[in-house]
């Protein structure tokens, strides 16, 4: 963490929590690990928070981007649900156990749970869900992606080679799931709180078809908090789920969210008491850094640059190592961001994930990969040009068309332009749902990239970059690298220490060897908050904020 933010960080006393990295399973319904107000009182259970972009989509099966996943984690429930310690609470399973292989999951499901519209929730809903997620019919990107290679025949049937009701994912009767694996997999309960994983209410989901998710009426929740309406682009409404079986722990009458992409307009609304939390970038931290309602919540999400080598110059290792050498990350976080944000020293982030049987982070035990060196830069970049034959090169940054988005763009066009002689920098700037697309297909040169945790485990970030792999979508491949994660996650899956070191290899090979990516910082986010908002914390996977448990206090 850099100096500049540690006393800050020390003496505030955060309303948001960063889950960590445990996998242990509670057994409260009422884990928020606070005390709520014992006196019953008049004030209004509200709270409206901002979003940077609209909700692209309301259908778990669809959905690949933080802004969905926050609303319709809120909306949904799956097998567990991550407490503010990070820890596993029970969702729709009331327990699970494994098999002595490792090969098969059993969860047993609570009685009680309801849909909205008043259907139990069962076993077969899973199955449904996670049988439709691997359909190449639905078109999911992340249900191949979760599903495949990890419950059986996921990946045969996501090629179109077997039918869909051949998923290893049996309703033994209503309130028994079993759940065959392909393979030991030691994160594979911490997948389960991932929004492919939520269950579905397939009568609804085919009574709407296409629509299914598209509009608040199109929506079906099973969790604590259900979606009444949906202006798209400007904001939503949930209102709590009366028929959610912990029902009784949902304090929050109604959860608002709008789109606000500058951070001036979200701040203004703050102060007019509009909202109830507001992003700050740089303009504003110094301004409110002493006030009450001063939070900052550390992420493990990783902000990098994505290199596409299928363009030329991209596809050069020296080009590639010279612009992550080239930028100065300390100055981009203390100065440009100023919220939080910390320097990223590899690909797996800090404060995430422990060495097995230590309290040592991956981090920790790795070292620093990345380094900002000018001198360096200019070397590397020579030897580019040289093998390129090229004297001048122009390439493109694309990126979100937020505020804070935007002048971190500004801020690498200048540092790469100033330093890398003959560089020319382009950026091109759009909004978050068409920079994801684009994305997806390949359409970027260097991509301005964001990635958060799908489950607490170092493979969340590293099995992105396979041949071939979903996303991977840069043109990278490497025998080598595959062969690595391949025995993390084959011959190492039930050996923790080996699997580790796996990693540890892996990353290095990544970032030292092939530059393949540029890290460059880690999130964390400075915001405005009321405090009188109790029990809403931060979680390193699932909803990036979760309030099921949140109150507003007198």
């Amino acid at each position: 963490m850099k100096k500049g933010n540690l006393w800050l960080l020390l003496s505030l006393m955060m309303t948001f929590v960063l889950a960590a990295c445990s996998g242990g399973e509670s057994t409260s319904s009422n884990s928020s690990g606070e005390e709520e107000s014992s006196s019953e009182s008049d004030v209004k259970q509200e709270i409206t928070i901002t979003a940077k972009s609209e909700i692209a989509s309301m259908d778990p099966s669809l959905i690949t981007d933080t802004v969905s996943f926050q609303w319709a984690g809120e909306t949904l429930e799956g097998l567990f649900r991550l407490d503010k310690d990070g820890n596993l609470s029970p969702g729709i399973a009331k327990d699970s156990s494994v098999s002595e292989d490792g090969l098969t999951w059993t969860f047993n499901l609570r009685e009680d749970a309801k849909w909205a519209n008043g259907d139990p929730v069962t076993a077969h809903d899973f199955v449904y869900s996670w049988q439709r997620a691997v359909d190449p019919a639905t078109g999911s990107e992340y249900g191949p992606y979760f599903l495949g290679g990890v419950v059986k025949n996921a990946t045969a049937i996501s090629e179109g080679e077997m039918d869909p009701s051949e998923l290893g994912a049996v309703a033994v009767d209503d309130h028994t799931l079993e759940v065959h694996l392909e393979k030991p997999v030691p994160y594979f309960k911490n997948m389960t709180v991932f929004i492919t994983f939520m269950p579905l209410n397939q009568d609804y989901v085919e009574k709407h078809g296409d629509k299914f998710g598209t509009e608040a009426k199109f929506t079906l929740a099973n969790g604590p908090f259900k979606m009444t309406e949906w202006n798209h682009g400007e904001g939503w409404t949930l209102v709590k789920n009366e028929s959610y079986w912990d029902a009784d722990a949902v304090k929050l009458q109604k959860l608002e969210g709008k789109v606000i992409k500058e951070i001036s307009t979200g701040v203004n609304l703050y102060q007019s008491g509009q909202i109830d939390q507001a992003e700050l970038n740089a303009e504003f931290v110094d301004q409110y850094s002493t006030s009450e309602d001063f939070r900052i919540a550390e992420q493990p999400y990783l902000y990098f640059f994505k290199f596409n080598q299928a363009n030329e110059v991209l596809a050069n290792v020296h080009a590639r190592k010279a612009i992550s050498l080239a930028i100065d990350r300390q100055a981009l976080v203390d100065v440009i961001l100023n919220d939080g944000s910390i320097v990223a020293e590899g690909y797996v982030p800090s404060n995430f994930v422990n060495k097995p049987g230590t309290d040592k982070g991956f981090r920790e035990v790795q070292g620093s990969l990345v380094e900002s060196n000018e001198a360096k830069a200019k070397e590397h970049w020579a030897k580019a040009l040289e093998a390129l034959g090229k004297e001048e090169v122009t390439l493109e940054i694309l990126g979100d068309d937020t505020g804070t988005s935007q002048n971190a763009m500004a801020y690498y066009k200048d540092q790469l332009e100033t330093k890398l002689e003959g560089l020319t920098i382009e950026l091109v700037q759009v909004p978050f749902k068409e920079r994801v697309r684009r994305g997806q297909e390949s359409e970027f040169e260097i991509l301005a990239a964001t990635w958060g945790p799908d489950y607490v485990d170092p493979n969340t970030y590293l099995n992105m970059y396979l041949t071939d792999g979903q996303n991977n979508n840069m043109n990278f491949s490497s025998e080598e690298y595959d062969a690595l994660i391949a025995k993390a996650n084959g011959e190492y899956a039930q050996q923790p220490q080996k699997r580790f070191e796996t990693f540890l290899e892996a990353e290095r090979l990544l970032l030292e060897e092939y530059a393949a990516v540029a890290p460059i910082y880690q999130d964390a986010k400075a915001m405005l908050f009321r405090p009188s908002i109790k029990n809403a914390f931060a979680t390193a996977t699932g909803p990036e904020f979760e309030f099921k448990w949140a109150y507003v206090e007198e």
